[in-house]
């Protein structure tokens, strides 16, 4: 049989990446590109800057088609993800107007308002890039999440006048919604030059990039729960309903057609706080590490391995980034003796991730009436032996990790696979393209440990805290 192959793309907060899959979801070729830092005019304002996501994903793109050995005929489709809760505004040719708004500018918490004339489009960030792919004014319908007129029922724009005008999105300014795995179009000549994909390869649309992701990572049945270990961290569970008024969650349009994914609260900048935390140590760790022949964030973690769980009481509340309507909120640690180091501060802001998604997955699988038998932990972050069992132990469950476990792309694919039928459904799909590399058991000594810990304690803290950094902000904001 003639070996094919698909194109994923994955344009996340901070870098492009794009890989080449066979049809069995084996990477045979893979590009990478770090976006720029993000402009910070002012607070509140968070933009990239320039052209930054299309010159990401267009070196992106050359470096996998000079990576794959292949034949760029056998390459057969691109599936396209990319980061929600973007505002990419268009002039009427489809460039742009404005830098792209990041979804951590507090202008994308707001319905958005037109003050710029150069504007005719309001778009995500796929759509702004599937149309500089494809030429075409079009986008799926799963990536407008957040303040955009959506019919979450039909999975179209809203005809509703009232909601357009909460919005204040004219129909005329939004592209044409596509579903997950429709075609939105097809490579042109302009974009095959600048990408080096092949010219006239079709460009399926996928969803956002965290219900992607859940895609990758094996969501498919109704049981399982996907941790997304990325700048932002949420947990997803797969469902046929759309939810009445949810208190504890959100209900998002999922990258499997006619189903829903329900979102729990997350946590933002989440591993950005990992990556921050190993950057407080600069130099010294990079040469410590090196002298070991390990990784900076391999080195943390074998030190943090040899703190017992519960890291003797350190916890880490992990609010980095406050909500726009919790501005008071700041990261904490609290709980420090004298024989602490980075170790231990190293694995309280990883129990702090853990905890936290614990409290939030509870609160929402207690309204949805939904128990969760097992959880797949996605992203970078996996890598970790480490907050693997540590997830494991928190939860209370079995914690599985996947062999591919940057999952956005490979969901791209499996859209696309199904969308040019390849596969009949995205259940033979997942289970053609998605592979377990191992699973982690809780062990009872820890799991009881840190129950205790959580319900006493860590879950009840910010019913305190809140009072003094509300304080703390007051000071300083009158």
């Amino acid at each position: 049989m003639e070996q094919k192959y698909i194109i994923g793309i994955d344009v996340g907060s901070q870098s492009a990446k794009i890989l080449i899959y066979d049809l069995e979801g084996s990477i045979v070729a893979r590009g990478k590109k770090k976006l720029l830092p993000m402009h910070l005019a002012e607070p509140g304002i968070v933009e990239h800057p320039d052209d930054d996501l299309w010159d990401s994903l267009c070196e992106a793109g050359r470096l996998a088609m000079e990576d794959f050995q292949g034949d760029p005929k056998d390459i057969i489709g691109i599936g396209i993800g990319g980061i929600r809760c973007c505002r990419v505004l268009l002039k009427k040719d489809g460039t742009l107007a404005q830098p792209v708004i990041s979804w951590m500018d507090a202008r994308t918490a707001v319905p958005y308002e037109h003050t710029n004339p150069e504007v005719a489009y309001v778009t995500s960030s796929t759509g702004y890039l599937s149309c500089r792919l494809t030429g075409e004014f079009k986008d799926g319908i799963g990536n407008a999440f957040g303040e955009w007129p959506v019919d979450m029922k039909t999975w179209n724009w809203s005809e509703d006048e009232e909601v357009i005008r909460h919005y204040q999105i004219p129909k005329e300014m939004l592209f044409e919604a596509v579903k997950p795995g429709e075609i939105l179009g097809y490579v042109t000549s302009y974009a095959a030059e600048k990408t080096g994909f092949p010219k006239g390869l079709p460009v399926v649309s996928t969803t956002n990039d965290k219900a992607v992701e859940g895609l990758g990572s094996g969501l498919v049945n109704e049981e399982t729960a996907v941790i997304s270990l990325g700048t932002y961290i949420t947990l997803m569970i797969q469902g046929k309903e759309l939810p009445a008024d949810p208190k504890a969650l959100w209900a998002i349009i999922s990258s499997v057609p006619g189903m829903y994914l329900y979102e729990s609260y997350g946590i933002r900048r989440g591993m950005w706080t990992v990556s921050w935390f190993r950057d407080l140590f600069g130099e010294g760790l990079v040469k410590e590490a090196a002298a070991q022949g390990l990784s900076p964030e391999e080195l943390l973690n074998k030190k943090a391995e040899k703190v017992p769980a519960g890291s003797d009481g350190l916890m880490t509340v992990l609010d980095w980034l406050a909500n726009p309507w919790e501005p008071y909120k700041s990261g904490i640690m609290i709980g420090f003796k004298a024989h602490m180091n980075e170790a231990f501060m190293y694995r309280s802001i990883l129990e702090g991730i853990a905890y936290t998604m614990k409290n939030n997955s509870d609160a929402m699988c207690s309204e949805l009436g939904k128990p969760m038998k097992e959880i797949v932990i996605s992203g970078g972050g996996s890598n970790s032996d480490l907050f693997m069992q540590i997830f494991a132990d928190i939860f209370n469950l079995p914690a599985k990790r996947n062999v591919m476990n940057e999952s956005a792309s490979l969901g791209a694919a499996i859209n696309t696979a199904v969308a040019l039928g390849v596969y009949q459904d995205y259940e033979t799909a997942v289970g053609k393209m998605v592979k377990v590399r191992d699973v982690f058991y809780p062990k009872n000594e820890n799991a009881e440990l840190y129950k205790k810990l959580n319900e006493r304690a860590y879950k009840n803290m910010s019913q305190y805290t809140d009072e003094v950094l509300k304080e703390v902000y007051n000071v300083y904001n009158g």
